[in-house]
């Protein structure tokens, strides 16, 4: 008798051996059809798999996430066996599920086109049709390497090589094509229905650049229709959003092949980061954190104590200078100890705040970088709290705190939180990862957040709080952190003097806000879609004339702008050609500034303005005194 537990806590009882399958089909016809996996105590299985013991079950569909990357790792097979159909010249290598699709790396003797990817993609559907059963079968590992190889599938034999002698491996039949897989599988093609191939990149035969360069054909699954076409819309409007694209067209920055990885920020990209620096430069006086500065060059040895040189030295740029090797720094942390270990430190003095705007260079391979969100050199909000045990819970909650009032006033309303707890291997007692897991816990609880545990994800040295935003097209950006370390502290030997008098070590807490600069910026802008709030905005105000006789009034109306607010110079433009009003009010649209003013000779004679908002809004003319608050009403109010 096999005993099977459902989900819901329910049994049910075979006499023998049962498969997914049959479980399902027992509970009703439309779980039957609609089953895609079965998960049986915590391993998904395909619905044909046996199960003879008593066991927990559930099934899973397509509504499930494990059942859509079942899918997903599906269409992958069938994309291949679509290439195999129509090529039968290519080679298959692998195609791994990622986060909303799949991929495959095919080897052929030409480039795949925009024409053989719509050919394959057609192909795809007419074998999805076709309802194939997907059958399961287990072969010798040697018996596996001869068969792909007699197939000619040199790639694949050469994976199965890789495999541990003896060990059994399992493949795949759909129709003509057989695949090695450890799978899971939907039961026949028939079950993957809403899918569509994205594009072709270049990929090194297993990421080796001394391989050969494969053709990666990238595809996206869904459950749905709707889903599907929901991808799409927010793929076609995250286009519309590029930073890159938007950097070019309002003139912020550009990437250089003089310098790749690296950010050439221009004077209206400036603007933006100046606003974002001074912003937090404001938040970091209002909570007790003093502003220090640090070497830019370190020297080796430093590295190698604090264990950056062991574990980290490929992505460190290095330099020598009279037979002392140095390396620019990839984060700020050890700079921070050398001030604080300056002068005997009491636990009068903390908590200690320090915050630096440290510019750090991290050496990304050249495939990673990506316009200015991941780059080689950027500048972070970087903070850290030198504290004792019984201040992390207060310290973590003020920062949190602190974090929320910065999201919503950059305009992000939705923060995932996420605790990650203590890695099997790591440093400090079970007594001090539980006091500093229980304090992010407790400050999170007090702060009112709904939270997930990462187990097991935190750094080596302490757990950490990952804050992650919602932007406006739904997609998550992680930016915040704080990190819980005792390491760094013992490794630098950073100590103060404890109301016993004697030395002790104080706990390091890491955080950052925004974190990289250059990131946070690229992230507003696609938030914003590249119409930055008055307060950020590069353009605040542009000033129009409708002929040459108000040139002279809007240069006027312009210098009086930019002063007039105080303890902040206004960012004005003026455009005063000859050009047709409407030609220059559609010119200075696309730059998307908060407000146009245009004076002709009737704004002129009443020493007021025609005042226009972003999105073509006639706010109709008033005087500049009137316009002038109303703006301060939005940068204070960061609208």
């Amino acid at each position: 008798m096999v005993q099977i537990t459902l989900p819901d806590g329910s049994q049910r009882q075979f006499p023998g051996p049962v498969t997914v399958a049959d479980v399902a089909a027992s509970i009703g016809a439309g779980l039957a059809k609609a089953a895609i996996a079965g998960k049986v105590d915590d391993r998904v299985v395909d619905t044909s798999f046996s199960i003879a013991r008593d066991s927990r079950l559930a099934i899973l569909t397509a509504k499930d996430a494990e059942g859509l990357e079942v899918i997903r790792h599906s269409t992958a097979h069938l994309l291949a066996y679509a290439v195999k159909e129509l090529f039968p010249d290519a080679q298959v290598t692998i195609g791994p599920v990622i986060e909303n699709g799949f991929y495959y790396d095919f080897s052929y003797k030409r480039p795949f086109t925009p024409e053989d990817l719509a050919a394959i993609e057609k192909r795809m559907a007419e074998l999805a049709a076709k309802d194939e059963p997907v059958v399961r079968r287990v072969l010798p590992r040697d018996a596996a390497v001869a068969y792909f190889k007699d197939l000619g599938e040199h790639y694949k034999a050469e994976i199965i090589q890789s495999i541990p002698q003896g060990q059994e491996v399992s493949l795949y039949r759909e129709g003509g094509f057989e695949d090695l897989c450890r799978g899971p599988h939907v039961p026949s093609t028939g079950k993957l229905k809403h899918f569509k191939l994205m594009k072709v990149a270049g990929a090194y035969w297993r990421g080796d650049h001394h391989n050969e360069m494969l053709q990666r054909i990238y595809g996206t699954a869904w459950a749905s229709k709707d889903d599907l076409q929901q991808y799409l819309t927010m793929l076609e409007e995250a286009e519309k959003r590029d930073h890159r694209r938007l950097g070019r067209e309002l003139d912020l920055f550009h990437i250089d092949e003089h310098s790749p990885g690296t950010v050439f920020w221009h004077p209206r990209g400036w603007a933006i980061w100046q606003e974002v620096e001074q912003y937090m430069r404001q938040v970091y006086r209002d909570n007790g954190y003093q502003e220090v500065k640090a070497p830019q060059i370190l020297d080796k040895t430093l590295w190698e104590k604090t264990g950056h040189w062991a574990k980290y030295r490929e992505n460190m740029f290095t330099t020598e200078s009279e037979k002392r090797d140095y390396a620019l720094k990839p984060m700020n942390c050890p700079g921070h100890i050398l001030i604080f270990k300056q002068g005997v430190k009491s636990y009068r003095d903390l908590p200690l705040r320090y915050g630096e705007f440290g510019q750090c260079h991290r050496n990304e391979p050249t495939g990673g970088l990506h316009g200015i969100m991941r780059v080689r050199a950027f500048t972070q909000d970087d903070g850290h709290i030198f504290c004792t045990e019984d201040q992390i819970q207060s310290e973590v909650l003020a920062f949190t705190r602190v974090l929320q009032k910065v999201y919503s006033d950059f305009g992000f309303q939705d923060i995932i939180y996420k605790i990650a707890t203590r890695p099997e291997a790591r440093i400090g007692s079970d007594a001090v990862w539980d006091k500093a897991e229980a304090a992010l816990i407790e400050s999170l609880d007090a702060s009112g957040c709904h939270y997930e545990l990462s187990p097991g994800e935190g750094a080596f040295y302490g757990p950490k709080i990952e804050y992650t935003l919602k932007d406006a097209i739904g997609r998550q950006w992680q930016c915040g952190t704080i990190q819980v370390d005792f390491s760094m502290p013992e490794r630098l030997d950073a100590e103060y003097v404890g109301e016993d008098g004697a030395r002790h070590r104080p706990v390091m807490l890491h955080r950052a806000i925004v974190g990289s600069l250059e990131r946070f910026i690229g992230i507003l802008i696609e938030q914003h879609a590249g119409a930055l709030p008055a307060w950020l905005a590069p353009v605040q105000v542009a000033v129009l004339n409708i002929t040459d006789a108000q040139a002279d009034y809007c240069r006027e109306i312009a210098e009086k702008l930019k002063k007039a607010l105080p303890n902040q110079d206004l960012r004005v433009v003026t455009a005063l050609g000859n050009q047709k009003i409407t030609y220059k009010i559609r010119e200075q649209a696309l730059q998307k500034p908060p407000y146009i003013l245009v004076a002709g000779d009737k704004e002129k004679a009443a020493g007021a303005v025609a005042v226009r908002a972003r999105g073509n809004v006639d706010l109709g003319v008033m005087s500049l005194d009137a316009f002038v608050e109303r703006i301060a009403r939005d940068i204070a109010s960061k609208a």
